[in-house]
């Protein structure tokens, strides 16, 4: 343990400015949006204990710790004040072999807006809604006496515009380690590792007079758009479950825990985190972040991240930093003889220097 928190310190010393001088120059950067409203409440920090479907925008590793059917329903409402919103929705199956395949989709409401060319200015040709959708598929499994779990995703990346549209594909990659008695946590992710993207379509090409003025001769010109990359990240994290109160064998109910049927179920839980993040396209950021569970039942979470000038609204380069809040209440119930399930529902709040904040608010059922 001291050896595996000496690494994560570290990494992060030696990485802790990131690369501000490319801010701005990524595309697709809705890859970095987290609309879950359980992980989000942590401010992402969950890289070594996330678990479930909703770990496959933080930490793919964590899909494995679904064992039968989970499904996730997510609404954000994105920077309030942007009338942006995001839906999200997540199916996860896990399998006999250790193994679990999940499948994601996130879509975004960006409103409408006028249509506006060259010829025609003033907006009078209707309004368009530009589409913006990331569809994920990942598989994970379990090694090591459930110690060990390896995940990978990977996404398709859509966007357009009317008569314009640019497609991508991005891979995840995570490991996740857990001590036998499920206390001390490691996670281990990089994400959104893939080719550049550029727009195509007929939105690029205009039709050019080649005989000069008043020449009937005109043809069709194509300006190719510049490509751009997509905004990798390496996640490192560590967490530490602490257990007060009298303790059980979790019987049944792995997944509404986050546990792995080695674990010990306590009455209060607190399970305090470290993560850290490093961007290829903007300011690192590090943070710490604490859970406080009753049984598994209620679950508080409350961290605050860290980034360079993060009080000098000018500089800092993060939408969401300093504080995150977020609240959890999930009521297990019988499905058979010796089997359980369970329903819960997520909060999550991260205010923002500008607009007025970031709420999400989320369903999830495992049967």
């Amino acid at each position: 343990m001291r050896r595996a928190l000496l690494l994560v310190a570290g990494v992060c010393g030696c990485l802790l400015a990131g690369n501000p001088e490319r801010a701005g120059s990524a595309g697709a950067t809705q890859l970095l949006i987290n609309p879950y409203a359980r992980s989000s409440g942590m401010g992402g920090l969950n890289i070594a204990n996330c678990y479930g479907i909703e770990s496959v925008i933080i930490n793919p590793a964590g899909i494995a710790l679904t064992r039968r059917t989970e499904f996730i329903f997510s609404h954000t409402r994105w920077l309030v004040g942007s009338d942006i919103s995001i839906n999200a929705f997540a199916f996860a199956q896990g399998f006999k072999n250790g193994g679990t395949l999940g499948l994601a989709v996130m879509a975004f409401d960006l409103g409408r807006f006028e249509r506006t060319t060259i010829d025609n200015p003033d907006g009078t040709l209707g309004y368009f809604s530009p589409t913006m959708l990331n569809i994920s598929a990942s598989y994970a499994r379990i090694f090591a006496d459930d110690r060990i779990f390896v995940g990978a995703t990977v996404k398709f990346i859509h966007e357009s515009i009317p008569d314009a549209a640019a497609n991508g594909i991005a891979l995840d990659a995570g490991v996740q380690y857990r001590d036998k008695e499920g206390k001390f946590k490691i996670g281990v992710a990089l994400r959104n590792v893939g080719p550049q993207m550029r727009y195509r379509g007929e939105g690029l090409s205009v039709r050019t007079n080649l005989g000069g003025p008043g020449s009937p001769f005109t043809n069709a010109v194509h300006t190719p758009a510049a490509a751009f990359e997509i905004p990798s990240v390496l996640l490192i994290g560590i967490a530490y479950r602490i257990g007060l109160g009298g303790e059980r064998e979790l019987v049944g109910r792995e997944a509404s825990a986050g546990g792995t049927g080695g674990e010990k179920d306590y009455l209060f839980s607190l399970v305090p985190m470290l993560g850290f993040y490093a961007h290829s396209f903007q300011n690192n950021q590090i943070g710490g972040g604490l859970e406080l569970r009753y049984k598994n039942y209620l679950m508080l979470r409350g961290a605050y991240l860290w980034e360079p000038d993060i009080t000098n609204k000018e500089k800092a380069q993060n939408a969401f930093n300093g504080l995150n809040f977020g609240l959890t209440v999930e009521l297990p119930f019988r499905t058979g003889e010796g089997r359980y399930s369970s329903f819960g529902i997520d909060y999550s709040y991260r205010p923002t220097y500008f607009f007025n904040g970031t709420h999400s608010i989320g369903a999830r059922l495992y049967i």
